[in-house]
């Protein structure tokens, strides 16, 4: 009984560990039969944005300058003129005031007007008229209104003043401004410009003082700021091959006036008179010229006359701008050029504002003379 009995333990344990070794065989089957763990996959990279480049903003363009009216130049020619030029009327109208008009009062009428570069021979001729007028003992009439008749007669009321600005059979006018460096020559071109501008004219302005770069650009400045058409060429240019060009563009775009600035050198007349008259040779290819501007400084007396003789005889003037009048000029000079040249001034300048030009009114002269 006791052997039966440790014979079924011993089978039972045999069974147990055969059992054992079994599942122990599955379990390493099982295990190494497994698929082998995947290394994590990094999610793609999201490709860099591209930023396209942005377009070059461009900058506004200049809003375009409503250039004044002639009217209200006028206004302000009177008004200028008044405060600049008064002291000339007034000192003469308190010597032709007097009670008793005697050499001495004579002689010192004669020494303002010489004084204020009216020049001697128009000097004498008022001083003559005047004494014929009011020399009569108990003579009534007023001597403001026989000094304003007698000034106006001198300064020429029946003067053409009119600017040639339109050319025949649909050309353009051409108009040629001379003149030396520094009397304002380049501005009194952008100057004039406004003015046809307000007149609704289309300009086209030719820069042909390439000497000097300066001038080149401020000619382009004030185009840009009335909006009209500026031909140039680099500097050194030959000026006669600018302003053939200036008139041609006129021609083609149906210009109403091309307008060209010239050089200002006055080395020796020889070599002026062969560049201005190129330059007018040139042009009159295309159009012939309308207007001949000569610009003066006012407040240059003497030497301004001097520079206007060498340029009548150089090239064939038809006008004469004054500028800086409102300043140390004195008012005779607008008469004793008159008379120098034969020619009539046109325009005048106020000051340094864009639109302080204005055409010449020979009465507004003369009331701003009396003040």
């Amino acid at each position: 009984m006791d052997s039966l009995v440790l014979l079924v333990l011993i089978i039972a344990l045999f069974a147990a560990a055969v059992v054992g070794i079994g599942v122990g065989l599955v379990v390493s089957s099982r295990r190494k039969s497994a698929p082998p763990l995947e290394a994590p996959v990094a999610p793609p990279e999201t490709p860099p944005e591209t930023v396209a480049p942005e377009a070059p903003v461009e900058a506004p363009a200049p809003a375009l300058e409503k250039p004044e009216g002639t009217a209200s130049r006028l206004v302000r020619l009177r008004q200028r003129l008044a405060g600049s030029q008064g002291g000339l009327g007034r000192g003469l109208l308190a010597l032709l005031s007097r009670d008793r008009l005697d050499e001495d009062t004579w002689e010192s009428i004669e020494d303002t007007l010489l004084t204020a570069d009216v020049g001697v021979a128009p000097t004498q001729e008022l001083v003559e008229r005047l004494r014929t007028r009011l020399r009569v003992e108990g003579n009534t009439e007023d001597p403001r209104v026989v000094l304003r008749e007698e000034l106006l007669t001198l300064v020429g009321p029946d003067m053409d003043r009119r600017l040639q600005v339109s050319g025949v059979d649909g050309q353009p006018g051409v108009i040629l401004v001379v003149g030396v460096n520094g009397s304002g020559k380049t501005t009194t071109v952008g100057k004039i410009s406004r003015i046809l501008v307000a007149e609704d004219r289309k300009v086209v302005l030719g820069a042909a003082d390439t000497f000097r770069a300066a001038a080149v650009e401020q000619l382009a400045t004030w185009a840009e700021r009335v909006g009209v058409d500026v031909v140039r060429g680099p500097e050194g240019t030959d000026p006669a091959s600018v302003a053939f060009e200036a008139v041609k563009e006129g021609v083609d775009v149906g210009a109403d006036t091309v307008i060209v600035d010239t050089a200002g050198r006055l080395q020796n007349k020889a070599g002026l008179m062969d560049e201005l008259g190129k330059v007018k040779r040139v042009i009159e290819k295309q159009a012939p010229v309308t207007e001949v501007l000569l610009v003066l400084d006012a407040t240059t007396g003497q030497n301004g006359l001097i520079q206007a003789r060498v340029f009548s005889e150089v090239v064939n003037v038809t006008g004469i701008v004054l500028t800086k009048l409102d300043g140390s000029a004195k008012g005779g000079i607008v008469v004793q050029v008159q008379r120098e040249l034969g020619v009539p001034v046109k325009l005048v300048g106020l000051g340094e504002g864009a639109d302080d030009l204005a055409p010449f009114d020979a009465g507004a002269f003369v009331d701003a003379l009396l003040g």
